[in-house]
């Protein structure tokens, strides 16, 4: 807060980075720990205030806040976590005088929200903005001298063995609204993990050490580049046909790939718009040629098509995936 009012002081600008839109990311009883998730999708409900309403980020369902706990009737519940609606309110609140903006998909639905938001903040009308991942990178704002990255730490924590290298790359193209003319531009990192690697290389714009680090963890583990991924992803509305399938089709690959077939498992978020999710991964040598592999997957696709439960199974294949 002092270097934000410093700044605004100078009659400088300020962006705050949240990559995380609503005003919190659940609703929980204290009394036993109830939280409202999703009919369609295995997630919780995030809180927008704006709105006053529960909503799922995946399908869209929504619902109104309940007065009291569902499971045992209790009415202390309490919001956890905050988002970008939350911050944008606290600060507003904090520095009264200035006007303050926020951009995310939320704030950006109709068609000229975005260059309003925008062209405010260009023009210096908005002082401070908040926003999500819609900041970090195509923006040039001269007046920006401070950046804040809030809870830099959840973008570390995602299930992908490229989390590190894209949490990496978002710190550093946020950081780089900052002083982006003639003035200094300056950086806070707000995190509970200090000590965490990737949070010193950033504050060091260390990415050479990321790139070795990196490099030696996925030669390791066998991910790109050295190894090219297939995914296959197994989707149906019975979980127990969803399961018989996936194993069956796990086996049949394994009998012409061996070890380089993973899976059937389910990803962190099992069920997206009431459809269950089951994926199977191949790692495939970079050298190895991809025609061969190609005809082993149609040949175990026709196997599967003789298999009646297998019509009630959606089949996605992800070469490489991003």
């Amino acid at each position: 807060l002092h270097k934000i009012t410093e700044t605004l002081e100078r009659g400088e600008q300020v962006i705050l980075f949240q990559n995380r839109r609503g005003f919190a990311p659940l609703l929980e009883c204290k009394t036993c720990g109830w939280v409202p998730h999703c009919v369609n999708c295995d997630v919780s409900l995030t809180y927008h205030k704006y709105q006053n309403t529960l909503s799922c980020h995946y399908c869209g369902y929504t619902y109104y806040p309940p007065k009291a706990c569902e499971a045992c009737g209790s009415e202390e519940l309490e919001l956890m976590g905050f988002g970008t609606e939350k911050v944008e309110e606290e600060i507003a609140a904090l520095f009264p005088d200035v006007r303050v903006d926020r951009l995310d998909l939320d704030t950006t639905r109709s068609k000229t929200a975005y260059e309003r938001i925008i062209k405010d903040f260009e023009s210096g009308k908005v002082r401070i903005l908040i926003g999500t991942q819609m900041i970090t990178k195509g923006l040039d704002f001269g007046a920006v001298s401070l950046v804040g990255i809030l809870s830099a730490e959840s973008l570390l924590n995602y299930p992908d063995f490229r989390a590190h290298e894209r949490a990496f790359q978002m710190m550093v193209q946020v950081s780089g609204r900052a002083g982006r003319r003639q003035k200094q531009g300056e950086v806070v990192l707000q995190t509970t993990q200090i000590t965490h690697p990737i949070i010193d290389m950033v504050v060091r714009f260390d990415y050479k050490q990321l790139i070795d680090v990196q490099l030696m963890e996925r030669q390791l583990f066998k991910y790109p580049p050295y190894y090219r991924l297939i995914n296959l992803i197994f989707r149906s509305k019975d979980a127990f046909v969803l399961d018989r399938i996936s194993k069956q089709y796990a086996d049949l690959l394994r009998e012409k790939f061996g070890p380089r077939v993973l899976g059937p498992v389910a990803p962190p978020i099992g069920r997206v718009q009431t459809f269950y999710i089951k994926n199977i991964v191949i790692k495939i040598e970079v050298s190895a040629p991809i025609a061969p592999v190609r005809d082993v997957l149609d040949g175990v696709y026709k196997q599967m098509q003789a298999v009646p439960e297998f019509k009630q199974v959606l089949l996605h294949y992800d070469v490489d995936p991003m």
